[in-house]
C-alpha cells in the first residue's frame, strides 16, 4: 500500500476558488504553482546525503509533484504573509510534510520531505479498522534572532517508543524521529509564528497502513509528521478555564491503554466534550473509573493542586499519560525549591484546593478558574491565574521560547 495525494488535491493542484485558512477571510491561491523561496530540500535518511530535487515551482519527480499547498506568494522567504492575530488551534494548511514507511520487519528506511496534502489509505488499513496507531505533539517557538527552538523532542520520540511497543508496532529511532521533527520545521520555517504571536505546532503519527482484516500487526507501517502554526489551545486564551466533573463516562480504565497516546484515546472524550462546551465549559474533568473520587486528568492534558504551597498532582497507575510538559513542571518546580507530589488526590481535596493548572503541550500551563462537580462550581482565585501557577507558566513559556538561558538543557535551537 502507497500513501498517494487524493484525487481531491489532484484537482486543488489544477486550480480551485477561494477558500479559508485558519478561521480568517477566503483566500484565492492562483492557478499556477507556488513559487519556492528557496529549492527544494530532500533528506534520504537511508544514506544521510541532501538532494536538490527542484527549484523555482514544485517540481517533484513523483506523483506528489502535482499537490499545491495554501498559495501565499507575499511575505518574505522566511516569514509567510499570514494574519497571526487570528492564530487560533485548527489546521492550516504549511508546504511540506514528512513521509517515512516500514514493512512488517520493523525497520523505517528513506524518509523524505513531501509538499504537505491529503492522503490515500487502503480502506482495509489497521489504522481505520482497528485503531492501530499512535500520535505525539511538540511546539517549536521563533527566538528574536530567527532561529527556531524545540522543547523535549526526545521525550516525545521516547514515549512514541513506549506506545509502539503497547500496540506490537515498530517506531522510529529516537534519532530519526528527531530528524524528521527538525526536517519539517526547517521546511516549513516561514509559517514558525513571529516571537510572542504563537508557536509552530508538530504532529508526529505512527500508523498501522497496511491492508488487513484480521485483527494482528498490520504488514505495514507509516511515520508521518506534519506542522501548522498555532495559537492558544483555549478560545480565551490565558483566561482561567472552567472544567466540568464528569460523572458518567471515564477516559480510561486500568489495564487499558489510557498511558499511552494511542488515537483512540482521544476518540473516547469527544461526547462528553461537547456536553461540556455546550454548557459553557472550556474541558472536562475524570475521575478514576474504580472508585470514582480520584482525579485523573482534563480530557488533553494533566492536571495540578496547589494547597499551602505544596504542589501535587494525580499518581501515574496506568490510566493517566505522562506528559512532557507535566514532567518538565514536577522537574522545574522543584529546582525552584517547591515540595512536588505525585500522589492519588480526591475530587474534594481538589475541590479544597488553593489553585488548581493544566499542563500540556497543547495548554501549555493553563490556569483553572472554576470547577463544576455534581451541581457545585468551586472558584480559584477570584478566577485570576494564582501566584504559583503563574510563576510556573511565565518560567516554562520563556524557557520554551528562549527568553531566558535553558539551564535545565531541555530545548534544540535550529538555525
Amino acid at each position: 500500500m502507497e500513501l498517494r495525494p487524493c484525487m481531491a488535491a489532484r484537482a486543488f493542484a489544477a486550480g480551485c476558488p477561494g477558500r479559508r485558512v485558519g478561521g480568517g477571510a477566503a483566500t484565492s491561491p492562483p492557478h499556477r504553482l507556488r513559487q519556492l523561496p528557496r529549492p527544494i530540500l530532500k533528506r534520504s535518511l537511508a544514506v544521510g546525503a541532501i538532494f536538490i530535487s527542484g527549484r523555482g515551482p514544485v517540481a517533484t519527480r513523483s506523483r506528489w509533484s502535482t499537490l499545491v499547498t495554501a498559495a501565499y506568494n507575499t511575505g518574505t522567504a522566511d516569514l509567510v504573509d499570514f494574519n497571526w492575530e487570528i492564530l487560533g488551534f485548527q489546521p492550516v494548511p504549511t508546504d511540506f510534510m514528512y513521509v517515512m514507511r516500514c514493512s512488517s520487519d520493523g525497520e523505517f528506511i528513506k524518509g523524505e520531505l513531501v509538499p504537505y496534502g491529503s492522503i490515500e489509505l487502503n480502506p482495509a488499513a489497521a489504522v481505520l479498522n482497528y485503531g492501530q496507531g499512535l500520535l505525539e505533539g511538540l511546539r517549536a517557538h521563533r527566538k528574536e534572532d530567527g532561529s527556531v527552538l524545540l522543547f523535549r523532542p526526545d521525550q516525545n520520540a521516547l514515549r512514541m517508543k513506549i506506545g509502539a511497543d503497547r500496540l506490537c508496532m515498530p517506531a522510529p529511532s529516537v534519532e530519526q524521529f528527531i530528524e524528521a521533527i527538525k526536517l519539517v520545521v526547517l521546511a516549513n520555517k516561514r509559517w514558525v509564528p513571529p516571537t510572542g504571536k504563537g508557536s509552530l505546532y508538530i504532529r508526529p503519527l505512527l500508523i498501522g497502513s497496511g491492508a488487513m482484516l484480521g485483527v494482528a500487526p498490520a504488514p505495514q507501517y507509516t511515520f508521518l509528521v506534519f506542522a501548522c502554526p498555532v495559537g492558544h489551545y483555549f478560545k480565551d486564551g490565558l483566561s482561567p478555564i472552567s472544567l466540568l466533573t464528569e460523572e458518567e463516562y471515564h477516559r480510561a480504565a486500568p489495564g487499558g491503554t489510557g498511558d499511552i497516546q494511542t488515537i483512540g484515546n482521544y476518540a473516547s472524550v469527544v461526547n462528553a466534550r461537547k456536553r461540556a462546551k455546550e454548557k459553557g465549559h472550556s474541558d472536562v474533568l475524570y475521575l478514576d473509573p474504580v472508585h470514582k473520587k480520584f482525579v485523573e486528568e482534563v480530557s488533553s492534558c494533566n492536571i495540578f493542586m496547589v494547597k499551602d504551597n505544596i504542589i501535587s498532582t494525580p499518581l501515574l497507575m496506568g490510566t493517566i499519560l505522562p506528559g512532557i510538559t507535566r514532567r518538565s513542571v514536577i522537574e522545574y518546580a522543584g529546582s525552584l525549591g517547591f515540595q512536588v507530589e505525585e500522589r492519588l488526590i480526591t475530587i474534594d481535596e481538589l475541590l479544597d484546593a488553593d489553585e488548581v493548572f493544566c499542563t500540556g503541550t497543547s495548554v501549555v500551563l493553563s490556569s483553572v478558574g472554576c470547577i463544576v462537580y455534581k451541581g457545585r462550581k468551586v472558584e480559584y482565585e477570584n478566577q485570576k491565574f494564582g501566584a504559583v501557577s503563574q510563576q510556573l507558566y511565565s518560567a516554562l513559556a520563556a524557557i520554551q521560547k528562549g527568553l531566558v538561558e535553558d539551564n535545565m538543557g531541555w530545548t534544540v535551537q535550529l538555525s
